[in-house]
């Protein structure tokens, strides 16, 4: 595990974007252009990409309107589907492998969908398949439903980064992990979330382009329908658990079985909530083995 992974500027739509480059491998290895959740950024990829050093090759945008992507904005996962191609472009890599976690993961697949010539794989993690209706049309009510205080965080600002991992300690979805030998990710990942000044500082996270995403995720035809049209193999991994450790996640056995997914898309379910499925073991070692499984096939 590195330190500090090197970031490459990828000229994007409107400016330039930030890709971690969170891994080595050799220059025929595959690599997989991974995508974090809502209000994240690229670092909480790390833990799969240390699992995948010297196999696959991971890199890890900090997506438009996140860490030190945030001068960027989007209209939508359209932008991200985009940039997904950009980053492609920029390190010359014709057919690499897509993922993503939450938001990430239905920026992934619309980015498979869309562009079926690029992508050798899907691998979509807690996302990338139709929530339910959540019966209300207003965006910020059902973003404080969904991520509670992720959502909240955004209008706060801290007196450091301590201060911040504090108030995470009190988020029933990360707390387990914070203290453990994986906490060094959660941290890592929590304080490059932060900007501004000492005293002052906020989450980097831009509430416009987390309001257009979410739109997308509930409500875009292109999004929604994006998993059936695939033309690559794919694989969804989804948490037994929610946000907030909750019980029941965002996806259920019966929620999955209903949507008559294509059967070139595996399913699996991982026994962890929502965040444990980027930082939670159990979970970590299923989401690199799906990567290994399609990095296989597009050899």
């Amino acid at each position: 595990m590195r330190e500090a992974a090197p970031t490459v500027r990828v000229p994007v739509a409107g400016g330039t974007l930030t890709v971690h480059l969170l891994n080595d491998a050799p220059g025929a290895a595959p690599t997989l252009i991974a995508l974090h959740s809502i209000s994240s950024n690229g670092l909480s990829w790390q833990p799969v990409a240390d699992l995948l050093d010297g196999e696959v090759r991971v890199v890890a945008p900090d997506m438009r309107g996140r860490a030190e992507s945030a001068a960027l904005r989007s209209t939508g996962l359209a932008d991200h589907a985009a940039d997904v191609v950009a980053i492609a472009d920029h390190l010359r890599l014709e057919r690499p492998l897509f993922a993503g976690h939450s938001m990430g993961a239905f920026a992934a697949v619309l980015a498979a969908a869309s562009y079926p010539e690029r992508a050798a794989g899907a691998v979509l993690v807690d996302g990338g398949l139709a929530f339910p209706s959540p019966g209300s049309s207003d965006i910020d009510a059902v973003l404080r439903a969904h991520i509670g205080p992720a959502m909240t965080r955004l209008g706060m600002t801290f007196a450091d980064e301590d201060s911040y991992l504090a108030y995470w300690r009190s988020h029933a979805g990360l707390r387990p992990f914070l203290d453990t030998p994986q906490g060094h990710y959660v941290r890592a990942f929590l304080r490059h979330d932060l900007g501004g000044p000492r005293g002052a500082r906020r989450s980097t996270t831009s509430l416009e382009c987390v309001r257009a995403d979410w739109g997308d995720m509930l409500a875009d035809p292109a999004t929604l329908s994006a998993i059936h049209t695939l033309q690559c193999p794919a694989h969804l991994l989804w948490a037994r658990r929610g946000l907030l450790d909750e019980p029941d996640g965002l996806y259920t056995r019966e929620r999955v079985s209903a949507a008559l997914l294509p059967t070139d898309v595996a399913v699996t379910e991982l026994a962890s909530n929502h965040y444990g499925a980027l930082f939670d073991p159990v979970a970590v070692k299923p989401v690199t083995e799906a990567v290994r499984e399609l990095a296989c096939l597009a050899d």
